[in-house]
């Protein structure tokens, strides 16, 4: 019974929750009945009674009572030793009213059968009684007088208060006030994960708040309720957010550096293969002039050949404030050169022409640069 089987009505949908605690070992036929605290913030489910059915032929019933908190599903067993207990008993009936549980008929094994008394437990006090004591004041329903206006409202609870064992493991008092208002052992669907219980504010006879409901900590016991905002989630979000940036930086920067080092690598290989005087071969650093001729006549030596990519080079880079070249014509009049836009790539593109390998510390520290240098490519 350490896993409860609960129905949700609402969605008509079952789902199983996991309790706390000691609990009952595998039994049958037991009888239950449920209580409200005055405040709602805790309902207390009785369990009494049952059998084993294994091992076949072993079968003993029980005299235990339980109780079930709900909601934090912590579980209880009620000491009565040294009082005057019925006879252990299967499939007896229980019901409640005014706080007291009346436990009628049951099998108690074969030496006595079924029995045909009935017997009385204070759920307030968790001892077996006499005598069956009424109450007045109750409405029809025996609803807790701060639950009457409420149609929903347990029954049955009218003059029950929250036992001290109890309070003991779920926190609060007499009235309710409940410390663990959700599972202790989180709540994974269902109602139980997403809402929480109904309370109900509590006044003396003389107009005294008696207890103030809905305020949730974890100080009772080793209870695991909520207790507003979870620090410790937000920061632990906050740092597994900023390590995922800065995973996708990371990213982003090594793409553009594998990009751009490609690059660098094509260009110096154009350079080495024109310098070489591979025929037909294209390069961004050589322009069409008479400079490099002889080499890609087959008939200039070694010293033409680097004269050649040197003055490209030289002419490439020799270039104004504005990027533009300083030996080039003059533009109309009244046509202006642009301004900025395209130094950050120049300079990006002299960086790879004056031999210079690109880094990725340098990626990192400037990928914008490094960025509009690929797209210009």
């Amino acid at each position: 019974m350490n896993v409860i089987d609960v129905y949700d009505i609402a969605n008509s949908t079952w789902y199983r929750q996991s309790t706390s605690g000691e609990y009952p070992s595998l039994r049958v036929n037991p009888c239950a009945v449920a209580a409200s605290a005055p405040d709602g913030s805790s309902t207390n489910i009785y369990v009494y009674g049952g059998q084993n059915l294994i091992p076949y032929g072993q079968q003993i019933q029980y005299d235990e009572m339980w109780i079930l908190s709900v909601p934090s599903f912590k579980w209880l067993k009620v000491d009565t030793t040294g009082q005057s207990t019925p006879p252990a008993r299967v499939g007896a009936s229980c019901s409640i009213w005014d706080g007291q549980i009346v436990v009628i008929g049951g099998y108690t094994g074969p030496d006595l059968s079924c029995d045909n008394g009935f017997y009385v437990f204070s759920a307030t006090d968790l001892k077996w009684q006499n005598n069956f004591n009424a109450l007045s004041g109750g409405n029809i329903q025996n609803q807790q007088v701060s639950q009457q206006k409420d149609l929903i409202g347990l029954s049955g609870s009218y003059g029950y208060e929250v036992p001290g064992a109890v309070q003991s493991v779920i926190g609060g008092n007499s009235k309710g006030g409940a410390t663990i208002t959700a599972p202790v052992l989180a709540a994974t669907q269902g109602p139980l994960a997403t809402g929480k219980p109904i309370t109900y504010t509590v006044t003396d006879s003389n107009g005294a708040v008696a207890t103030q409901t809905g305020t949730v900590n974890t100080s009772s016991g080793n209870g695991k309720g909520k207790s507003g905002p979870n620090i410790a989630a937000i920061v632990a979000g906050v740092v597994a957010g900023f390590f995922a940036v800065l995973a996708a930086y990371l990213g982003f920067c090594a793409w553009v550096y594998r990009r751009q080092l490609a690059l660098y690598k094509n260009h110096v290989a154009m350079s080495q293969r024109a310098a070489a005087g591979a025929p037909n071969e294209k390069s961004s650093f050589l322009p069409s002039s008479t400079e490099g001729s002889s080499a890609r006549n087959g008939k200039g030596s070694i010293n033409d050949q680097s004269s050649g990519i040197g003055a490209a080079m030289s002419r490439l880079t020799a270039t104004n404030s504005n990027g533009h070249d300083s030996n080039a014509p003059p533009l109309p009049t009244g046509v202006w050169p642009p301004v900025g836009g395209n130094s950050t790539a120049n300079s990006s593109n002299e960086d790879l022409m004056m031999g210079q390998e690109p880094s990725f510390v340098g990626v990192l520290l400037n990928p914008r640069r490094s960025l509009r240098v690929i797209n210009r490519d």
